[in-house]
């Protein structure tokens, strides 16, 4: 995947740019609609209730892959779908995917510590077989719609608004979007937008330091997977992810984040903070190897042809070659004759 550059681009590009990235935002909710539609469909074709969520986020990765890749096409940039989706091939990438997850895993116990150690939760096991198989469906619906939220925030139209306004409005914009589309989530407050806001800026810092969205896919999933399956939580205000374990948390809002989950807790922006810092140490190679700028040689460059003057001077007539002289006797003596 060739090196994508983050400098804004010239005058004449920008409304190309606007424009791929004013289609790709609605092609996203336009997916949302068709994808949700098809899911609906065949849950009560072949009564799959409990496969829906999965089945929808699949046909929405599909739809927005397809809809990026052809707008790539419409821009005369040919590209693959993994490049199109912000997934490039690379020897890091299944390594860089395994840092997200440590990160994302680490922060989520870090934001539920001070709940645990304080007395706050309050957790009952559901131990049925049904129980077990919705962890299996819950882990692979959250690792395809972390991978579908990245792509739509952090990959294609992120992409084309950094070509338009930069990486660090293109940071501001699409994190506040971010955060916006989840105050419409159950028992949202505008602590938990403001948190989210903060998520869609660790996540962006994970995409603008490696150029590939597998950190911060990672780092996505396993913050949701540790929320809602392994503590049992809400994740952004939705419940339905645990099942065997089943958690309440008791207590202040600002440590609990009530309802909604720790996502709305004040205590939660302090453990994003850190976060951002975690993520720039842990890419300091990702960030030398993928997104710096190749170093150009100072000085003239050495393919360019010599001058003109040059070259019709030495294809011009050639000199007469240099004749030495040598020193003679005189006239009045012999050569062997020894000096007077």
């Amino acid at each position: 995947m060739k090196a994508f550059d983050a400098t804004p681009s010239t005058r004449s590009d920008r409304p190309l740019q606007i424009a791929l990235f004013i289609t790709s935002a609605a092609w996203f909710f336009a997916s949302q609609a068709l994808a949700g539609r098809a899911a609906m469909g065949l849950s009560v074709r072949f009564n799959l209730s409990d496969e829906r969520p999965l089945l929808g986020v699949l046909f929405l990765l599909f739809l927005l892959g397809i809809g990026f890749v052809f707008l790539q096409m419409i821009a005369h940039q040919s590209s693959s779908l993994r490049e199109a989706l912000g997934l490039p091939q690379r020897a890091t990438a299944v390594q860089e995917w395994g840092i997200g997850a440590a990160i994302g895993w680490g922060l989520v116990v870090l934001a539920v510590l001070p709940m645990a150690l304080g007395g706050t939760l309050h957790v009952i096991f559901w131990t049925a077989p049904r129980a077990f198989w919705l962890v299996v469906l819950n882990l692979a619906m959250l690792v395809v719609s972390a991978l579908v939220e990245e792509v739509a925030f952090r990959g294609y139209p992120f992409r084309r608004l950094i070509e338009v306004v930069g990486p660090t409005w293109a940071t501001i914009l699409m994190s506040t979007f971010f955060g916006v589309l989840h105050a419409f989530n159950p028992d949202a407050t505008w602590i938990s937008v403001l948190i989210t806001i903060f998520a869609g800026v660790l996540l962006s810092i994970a995409w603008l330091r490696t150029h590939g969205l597998w950190l911060g896919w990672g780092l996505h999933f396993a913050w949701n997977a540790s929320m809602g399956v392994l503590f049992g939580l809400p994740v952004s205000g939705i419940a339905d992810f645990s099942s065997v374990v089943q958690t309440r948390a008791i207590g202040r809002i600002w440590l609990t984040g009530g309802d909604y989950g720790p996502e709305a807790a004040f205590f939660t922006i302090l453990v994003l903070a850190f976060g951002i810092v975690v993520v720039v140490l842990a890419t300091r190679d990702y960030a030398w190897n993928y997104t710096r700028k190749p170093i150009v040689a100072a000085g003239y460059p050495m393919d360019v042809p010599p001058p003109a003057e040059h070259t019709a001077m030495e294809q011009g007539p050639k000199q007469a070659p240099l004749v030495q002289i040598l020193p003679t006797t005189p006239q009045e003596r012999s050569v062997n004759e020894p000096p007077r």
